[in-house]
């Protein structure tokens, strides 16, 4: 168990946390959610001993392990894949090294014998003579294939770290895991196999994500950070959600009928108090104003953007024939092939494959920044296309504060139409000329969302759009693709996205593709697709 005690947080004449009081029992698992710079992983820090409160304390039970996932990818680089996941039990490694040593000794003296022994007892009591086998089958069900487990961390590719790591903090059973975006990079398969071994977990689980899909299928309770305090919730992020907003409107309700009496009695006041006849009741009611009070709801630290996509014109029959399509990578393997699809009025397409790099590249084809290696691709006359990458980084050189960077893509050069634009996006104030050199991943998604809005197209292709946001711009970002009436070819890691936008599924593999009109869920269990899958890519 973790305990919090009295914890409080400050930095400078800011206040982050105040008097934080919250216990983490074993056999839950808890998701820490807040807006983005609520605190979520300097709490997470806190929790760890990264970094020490301002006043209040955080107590473990004595003798108990906690492991946290490790958000350095290169720290381990010098060491094999196998033995940094066997570091996730720091003495269960050191009695490891310890043995070596010990063994190897060519002097070997009776002290040295006494000394191994009592470490072997640790060993065995550790389940060390497993340790090795465990680790192993951790990789390989992270899809971390045997051939690699002996291989140095920094020859594999940024993916693969990331479950190297995952499979670090979850080495051993510890009593206490701190998950900070755990599913960040990973693949659908090990998404799942995660939320499967944390949903059989028994002891106590911290996790911070953005990922609603992944909340909802392992929290037991979601701690929210807001107003500076930590409220704990029983049950999971779509428990939690429903339930706040049904508060806040019973507030919002109960706020307006008690503005609606201060108004009518109000204007009574007003009507009657220079009527002598009606003056004792005006004084009453007057009494009565005076005693009513409005329970005013704070200002939340969450904000949600206005993410609205119209269309400029309704495009007409004829969207999109892909005939024939193919594309290499460098080493001339693959992407995909023989891609023949025909988009119907109503699609809302998303694109899955096992290697994102091919709908990076089928993307940048249909929004002609890439050609084909060959077949051909037509789009309707009055299509009016609107694409968001998932690598933006070309869109944000040069000089410009974010009013003149928006300006460029805008027929209408206005300022207080262009900010109008930005604010949607929760850009206000001075933050509208800031330097777009400046600006973080999240900031750039959101200038880029603003882009798209301001084009009014009627066909959408988005990849990764809800990258580097939080939960209030990804549910912001889900209603405005389930309102939009255009077409839109799509790829997400979040599994809400898919699953709330997509009437149709494509899967891209390197001898052809997949192509089902159903739920991304159905699209997963479907035993069809799965005996497809397999040929497809054996």
């Amino acid at each position: 168990m973790i305990t919090v005690s009295n914890v409080s947080l400050q930095f400078g004449k800011r206040v982050l946390f105040d008097e934080v009081e919250v216990k983490f029992t074993p056999g839950n698992c808890y998701g820490i959610i807040g807006a983005n710079g609520a605190g979520k992983s300097t709490f997470m820090k806190i929790l760890s001993g990264e970094i020490d409160p301002t006043k209040g304390q955080v107590s473990i039970t004595p003798g108990q392990r906690m492991s946290v996932l490790k958000q350095n990818h290169s720290e381990y680089n010098e060491f094999t894949a196998i033995d940094t996941v066997l570091m996730g039990n720091k003495r269960l490694y050191a009695i490891m090294k310890e043995k070596d040593l010990i063994y190897a000794k060519t002097d070997f003296t009776e002290a040295d014998g006494i000394k191994a022994s009592e470490l072997e007892a640790e060993f065995s009591e550790l389940n060390g003579w497993n340790a090795e086998s465990d680790a192993a089958g951790m990789l390989t069900n992270m899809g971390i294939m045997p051939d690699q487990h002996f291989k140095l961390v920094k020859d594999l590719n940024g993916k693969e770290r990331v479950k190297v790591l995952l499979a670090q903090a979850l080495f051993g059973n510890p009593d206490i895991l701190l998950l900070d975006e755990p599913t960040n990079d990973l693949d659908i398969d090990t998404i799942s196999w995660l939320e499967n071994y944390l949903a059989d977990f028994m002891n106590t689980v911290i996790v911070i994500s953005h990922d609603r899909h992944f909340l909802d299928a392992v929290c037991t309770h979601i701690c929210d950070i807001d107003y500076g305090k930590l409220q704990t919730y029983t049950g999971n992020y779509s428990f939690w959600y429903h339930m706040s907003q049904l508060q806040l409107k019973q507030r919002s309700d109960s706020n307006k009928k008690i503005e609606d009496k201060r108004a009518e009695l109000q204007e009574f006041v007003r009507r009657f108090s220079a009527n002598a006849s009606k003056s004792s009741q005006a004084t009453s009611r007057k009494k009565l104003l005076d005693k009513l009070t409005v329970d005013e709801i704070p200002a939340s630290t969450r904000k949600y953007p206005g993410i609205i996509f119209k269309q400029e014109r309704e495009a007409g029959d004829q969207l999109l024939l892909i005939e024939g399509l193919a594309k290499k990578d460098s080493e001339g393997k693959f992407f995909f092939k023989d891609v023949h699809i025909n988009l119907k009025k109503g699609d809302k397409i998303a694109f899955v494959s096992r290697n994102q790099l091919a709908i990076t590249a089928l993307f940048n084809i249909l929004a002609d920044i890439e050609k084909p290696d060959s077949g051909t691709y037509t789009f309707g006359t009055t299509i009016f296309k609107g694409h968001l990458p998932n690598d933006n980084n070309s869109y944000f050189k040069g000089d410009y504060n974010l009013i003149d960077w928006l300006r460029q893509y805008s027929a209408n050069k206005d300022e207080s139409y262009v900010r109008g634009f930005l604010g949607k996006m929760l850009f206000s104030g001075e933050e509208v000329l800031k330097n777009v050199s400046v600006l973080s991943g999240g900031e750039k998604v959101r200038c880029m969302t603003s882009r798209v809005m301001l084009a009014n197209p009627n066909f959408l292709i988005l990849e990764e759009p809800t990258n580097h946001l939080d939960l209030e711009s990804i549910i912001a970002y889900n209603d405005a693709l389930k309102d939009y009436a255009g077409t839109i070819l799509f790829t997400s890691h979040d599994h809400e996205l898919m699953q709330t936008v997509a009437n149709r599924v494509i899967e891209l593999t390197p001898k052809g593709i997949i192509d089902k009109a159903m739920t991304y869920d159905e699209y997963l269990a479907s035993p069809a697709v799965k005996e497809q899958r397999e040929k497809l890519y054996k």
